[in-house]
Formats: structure tokens, sequence, C-alpha cells
């Protein structure tokens, strides 16, 4: 889970690590470079829907959609409502807090498998 400053991190998540100086797409960014989704079922990215406006889209998941659309995986996100969103980040391995102030600056990713170099 990458989240915001206003995140309840330390109650929510076990392994918490703060990166305070960045934004919540630019940790997503540096995620993604090393962190392979799992692109084989359902979406492996979940962001924050807008509490009574659904189909609101939040400068920081636009900042998110555009990050994912630089990795590839443009169509790979999908919306939860603010508490499915928590309890969900329960089970995460970490959770990354950020120092991003804007509201629903929070993403949960999915883990991919890494692929082998040369067959091994």
């Amino acid at each position: 889970a990458i989240v915001d400053a206003n995140f309840p991190s330390a109650s929510v998540g076990g392994r918490v690590i703060t990166v305070a100086g960045a934004g919540a797409h630019e940790v997503l960014a540096a995620v993604l470079d090393v962190f392979p989704l799992d692109t084989s079922g359902a979406a492996p990215a979940w962001t924050m829907e807008v509490i009574g406006e659904p189909e609101a889209i939040p400068e920081p998941v636009a900042d998110f959609a555009a990050v994912l659309a630089d990795h590839d995986l443009a169509s790979m996100s999908t919306a939860f409502g603010e508490w499915p969103l928590y309890e969900r980040a329960r089970d995460a391995y970490a959770v990354v807090r950020t120092g991003e102030l804007r509201p629903y600056g929070n993403i949960l990713l999915v883990k991919g498998t890494v692929n082998r170099l040369g067959g091994r």
C-alpha cells in the first residue's frame, strides 16, 4: 500500500515505511520500476473513490493513472470506497506512508512475479 500523509498507517499497517519527502505518485513510479504487478487476474492497482462522488477523479488518482500508463499499465486500476480500502490495506505486506498532502492519495498494489532471466 502506498498512502498519503492523512492515512492511518500506524493503526492499519504492520510494517510502515515513511517517505516523507515524496508525493504518492512519485513513490508509485519508483516502486513500479522494481516491483512487478500481477496482471493475470483482477486489477492489480486499487485507489480510493471520492466519498459521495464515486465518478470524481481526484488529482492524486489522475497522477496514479499517468504513472500506470507510463509503465504500460493504463487499464489496470479500479476504485474502492474508503473503508474497503482500509480493510484491504490491513492485509498489505507493507504500508509506504508518503508526504502526499492531497486527499485520496492512496493506492494498493498486487504484486506479480519477477521473471527470471536466461530461463533459469
